[in-house]
């Protein structure tokens, strides 16, 4: 099956309307949305709801319309997405416009697709799409999910207690990892993927590890060794590593992140994922 995959277009129309227009012409089996897809955070110039209606959700109904198949679009929201709207998300998805996947799996072709949005802290304030890692450690300069600013509210039990890792316990149960595509937002720890730019830079004297992904993703990797990940949330880490894609035993795993203007838009095809394709357009 021929894929997309995007992430962290963080709301930039330019951006959306390339992509629209390149699933319409190419017309892949389906699209990846790995989150940070909303125009960015409290100071947003477009309303948000107007922004899903008039430019995403618009855009997937004319791609439908111009491609005369069936596309799946797979979303997830990111770190920077408000949570307030995830209604809108869901929605979509009970009208059949596209496949919301975070914390649950649906069947795709004979594989499947199973998302997940939660990224360990970061130092940013808001905390709707945040959770500890694999226990309550907050690396330095990062701020604890049980602080900063949240769109909808949580139980203090949730924040205080529930791990990325017992996630990913249960979600690896739902189908064979070997057969499911897990779009995540974060990448995993000490990779090619995670890098974010913090060399030298310290607070209090205390260095900041500049690998900044989740320690769950990287051992679920390696322990699990699923068909395939997809990453994104640290923009500048293909900048800094030279890699966008890399492989741990039986799993590849890709990322969409960029830290310039352009679209990055990744290809591949689940029947011969070396051949993965990474194309920046303006």
């Amino acid at each position: 099956m021929r894929c997309f995959f995007v992430s962290d277009l963080h709301g930039q129309i330019n951006r959306y309307n390339k992509l629209f227009e390149i699933i319409s012409s190419e017309r892949p089996d389906a699209v990846f949305f790995g989150g940070d897809l909303l125009p960015s955070g409290f100071g947003a110039t477009m309303d948000i709801s107007d922004f899903l209606e008039n430019i995403f959700f618009q855009g997937v109904k004319e791609c439908l319309e111009q491609s005369g198949k069936v596309i799946r679009f797979f979303v997830i929201m990111g770190n920077d997405d408000p949570r307030m709207y995830e209604k809108e998300f869901v929605d979509a998805d009970r009208l059949g416009l596209i496949d919301y996947v975070h914390d649950r799996s649906v069947p795709f072709g004979d594989m499947f697709v199973t998302g997940y949005s939660y990224v360990p802290p970061t130092p940013f304030q808001l905390k709707d799409w945040e959770r500890y890692d694999v226990s309550r450690f907050v690396d330095v300069g990062s701020v604890s999910p049980e602080e900063g600013l949240r769109t909808v509210s949580v139980p203090k039990s949730e924040t205080r207690y529930s791990t990325i890792v017992k996630d990913l316990k249960k979600l690896a149960d739902l189908h064979p990892p070997e057969r499911t595509i897990f779009l995540f937002h974060s990448p995993p720890y000490d990779s090619g993927l995670d890098r974010a730019e913090l060399n030298g830079m310290k607070i209090d004297h205390v260095s900041l590890d500049p690998h900044v992904g989740s320690i769950a993703i990287q051992r679920f990797i390696k322990e699990r060794q699923p068909f395939l990940t997809l990453h994104g949330h640290i923009h500048e880490s293909p900048r800094l590593t030279g890699r966008w894609k890399e492989q741990k035993g039986r799993t590849h795993s890709i990322s969409a992140a960029h830290d310039d203007r352009e679209l990055s838009l990744v290809r591949f095809d689940t029947d011969d994922l070396p051949s993965s394709s990474r194309d920046l357009i303006l």
